[in-house]
């Protein structure tokens, strides 16, 4: 039996992934900014911690790990769930959107992450697990500031997999495409308030007409993501990433023959650019 600590636990695939841990037999702490929130299926179990978090919040995050620690006695799987989408192109969105938007999704993990580290460094062993996002490979138009607090998630969490390996703790980016949840309601998506006409009509608007028809229409199902993520959590080594859905599959595969194109056409005047003397 491990302990499971899941923040933004309340729906979506943050809740899936709370109950495929609990029906492998594990404890599970859900982290929620108001546990009055949390699934009655979740919150029935005695198994289950619901703790108040917010994880833009600093002062409830170390509340909220202590509650975790003092119920069953460590951590041994962070789960970085919580966060938020934002659209628009990035002429329209405003530096406290951005913000905003990078307090919760980029900061309010690695705060997270910070206070828990103490916990499975005491333990000898841990594994940190960070909801990414297919956009966290791949910019794509419309949504150039979630991709790039997307990409700080990957970033954190290759940069931890080496930093904490000493320690006997694991870090994986799971980077998940489209899948059937409510992120693209208002709830969990915001719009940049601030419209620019000249952009309707190009790649950046196309999203925002996009986004209508594909709201709970998406092609993942959360209940078998939320399933392989915990089984490959369970398992004993973690891989770097964690490529989750048909359409993630197709654009890092696309991704990768953009690099290797990249690289061949300038390798030769790249490698040219080291001094002369240079081994």
């Amino acid at each position: 039996m491990a302990t499971w600590f899941v923040t933004g636990a309340s729906r979506g695939i943050g809740a899936e992934i709370a109950r495929a841990a609990l029906a492998e037999g594990n404890n599970v702490v859900v982290g929620v900014r108001n546990p009055e929130r949390v699934p009655d299926d979740l919150k029935n179990s005695d198994r289950v911690l619901a703790v108040a978090l917010d994880v833009s919040d600093n002062d409830s995050i170390p509340q909220a790990v202590e509650a975790a620690v003092d119920r069953f006695g460590g951590i041994d799987v962070l789960v970085n769930n919580a966060g938020r989408g934002l659209l628009g192109a990035l002429e329209e969105i405003t530096d406290a959107e951005a913000r905003s938007l990078f307090d919760l999704n980029v900061f309010g993990l690695i705060n997270v992450t910070r206070a828990v580290l103490p916990v499975m460094r005491k333990q000898g062993s841990g594994k940190l697990v960070h909801i990414g996002s297919r956009s966290g490979f791949e910019g794509e138009p419309g949504v150039s500031l979630y991709s790039a607090s997307k990409f700080a998630v990957a970033g954190v969490s290759e940069a931890l997999a080496a930093e904490m390996a000493p320690f006997g703790i694991q870090s994986m980016v799971v980077e998940p495409g489209v899948f059937r949840t409510d992120f693209l309601d208002a709830s969990s998506l915001s719009v940049a308030a601030n419209r620019i006409a000249d952009y309707d009509n190009t790649p950046a608007h196309v999203t925002l007409d996009w986004i209508d028809k594909a709201n709970h229409a998406q092609l993942g199902d959360p209940v078998k993501g939320a399933a392989l993520i915990v089984e490959v959590t369970s398992g004993d080594k973690l891989p770097t990433h964690l490529y989750l859905g048909r359409d993630t599959l197709e654009r890092i595969e696309a991704k990768v023959r953009q690099i290797s194109n990249d690289v061949s056409a300038w390798r030769e005047k790249s490698t040219a650019t080291a001094h002369e003397d240079a081994a």
